[in-house]
């Protein structure tokens, strides 16, 4: 279960509420990326009440080697995650990390 995976105690971090980059969460060979792009996924968009829907942004996900598409807005000190397939997450604001370019 995808919401499992990144479940660890919230710590007190503020995030910004747009950033410039895309950020990461990195579990093993796990991975959660957050964009700052408008979500755009209907799958997602069908399952928010339509009030809410503006405030997800664009995330995609790596699980046991399956790829998800998803959408995210902040909660408190963490990211709260919808995927198309109806699975929920929360990873904790300080595990998202800034994607290093090359």
């Amino acid at each position: 279960m995808k919401a499992v995976v990144f479940c660890a105690a919230l710590a007190s971090f503020a995030m910004a509420p747009a950033f410039a980059q895309d950020l990461i969460a990195r579990q093993g060979d796990d991975s959660v990326r957050l964009s700052d792009d408008n979500c755009k996924s209907e799958l997602v968009l069908s399952r928010l009440e339509p009030a809410v829907a503006k405030e997800f942004r664009a995330a995609s996900a790596v699980f046991q080697g399956q790829r998800f598409q998803a959408c995210w807005r902040m909660m408190g000190n963490a990211a709260y995650l919808v995927y198309e397939d109806g699975d929920q997450g929360v990873i904790p604001a300080n595990e998202l990390k800034p994607e290093l370019s090359a």
